[in-house]
């Protein structure tokens, strides 16, 4: 069986595809598999570091706001369009996949588009709740659509053939109990609050978690918290602790500026402050684990908003969007939950009806699908 797997850019983009791959060689050990990407992006470090070859192939997107700077980036991507068709017949030609699947990304266009016009079974998956443009484009040409959730089936009309296999999510996330992962951390078993913005951090997630640190330690409350402040903070966040007498680390505080077990954190949390990243809010659901989510405004169709309105919608997180995020009124619900137990009981039950337990075996479902029409 030999697979060829599009998407990149970001890793919101590389890593379902990697899952995929992960879920494959589960059933085909013997699988030989091909990632199309680009060499600039993501895929280009993280697909060689999983183990996989990387076909490299330039695309980039267009800017829809006019500039000088704007106008020589939508040359170029002009000029990587032209050559893109080409060198993606080429890929396909020489690897002969038996499927195609593209997970997004600007990547997945012309690899995708060229699979299924040359016959090869091909299928895409959307990872967010309002889809990409390329996945939109592609959703009328491939043989089936996987939605992580069916609210994005709005946006790709109700006439293509699709399935939603959820999201997956990393095997080790699910291996440590609460009170595992506490002991390791050298927690009691109060409270804990697990906050962060990402690898580069988040500026209002920074400012408004600050103030929420300042609130729980100067009352002495019984609360752990776990906060990773990124690269953003690097230069601001340990000082702003600094000057509000705040360790750096205690038997309660955990700050840093990267969080590298987060499986071990996300086990131990009782409420999480961060964005609306598809893969963020799988984790979530998987767990079940209430939030608080402030979606990033500076992402493609505001589709973190999207995505945070699905565990909005269902009582699993209190979403509220940047430029309504206030240190004071963010600081005051959280208070509010850590008070009352019975709604953040209820978030977490909401949290994990959302979940798809069986996203492997659904998507193993398409693959098999897209074998038979091979």
């Amino acid at each position: 069986m030999k697979v060829l797997l599009a998407g990149g850019g970001t890793g919101g983009h590389v890593n379902p595809a990697l899952a995929i791959a992960g879920i494959i060689r589960t059933h085909v050990p013997d699988a030989q598999f091909l990632f199309a990407g680009t060499p600039n992006g993501m895929e280009a470090k993280l697909v060689p570091q999983a183990g996989f070859p990387l076909a490299p192939i330039k695309v980039a997107g267009f800017q829809r706001h006019l500039s000088l700077e704007n106008i020589g980036r939508n040359a170029k991507a002009a000029w990587y369009l032209a050559g893109s068709g080409p060198r993606a017949r080429q890929i396909i030609r020489e690897f002969s996949p038996d499927i195609a699947i593209g997970t997004g990304g600007y990547v997945a266009g012309p690899v995708i588009r060229m699979a299924a016009k040359l016959g090869i079974p091909t299928a895409i998956h959307e990872q967010n709740a309002y889809p990409g443009v390329t996945n939109r484009l592609l959703a009328g040409r491939v043989d089936h659509v996987m939605l992580t959730v069916k609210e994005a089936l709005e946006y790709f009309g109700e006439n293509i053939s699709y399935t939603v296999t959820g999201l997956p999510v990393r095997a080790q996330l699910l291996q440590k109990t609460r009170d595992e992962a506490r002991a390791e951390l050298g927690f009691d078993n109060s409270f804990c609050i697990l906050s962060f913005g990402g690898s580069l951090g988040a500026g209002c997630i920074n400012d408004t978690m600050a103030e929420v640190l300042r609130w729980h330690t100067s009352q002495g409350l019984p609360i752990n918290h776990i906060h990773g402040y990124g690269g953003m903070g690097r230069d601001t966040f340990p000082q702003k602790m600094e000057a509000y007498g705040i360790p750096m680390k205690s038997s309660r505080l955990r700050i840093s500026e990267y969080i590298n077990d987060m499986d071990t954190c996300m086990a131990a949390a009782d409420l999480v402050v961060c964005r609306a990243g598809a893969g963020a809010l799988a984790e979530l659901e998987a767990l079940g684990k209430p939030s608080l989510l402030i979606p990033s405004p500076i992402v493609a169709g505001n589709h973190q908003y999207h995505n945070a309105m699905v565990l909005g919608k269902a009582g699993a997180a209190i979403v509220i969007e940047q430029k309504d995020a206030d240190a004071a009124d963010i600081t005051g619900r959280i208070e509010a939950l850590f008070r009352d137990r019975d709604r953040l009981s209820a978030m977490a039950k909401a949290a994990a009806g959302l979940a798809v337990p069986d996203t492997d075996a659904r998507i193993w479902g398409v693959i098999e699908g897209l074998r038979k029409k091979a």
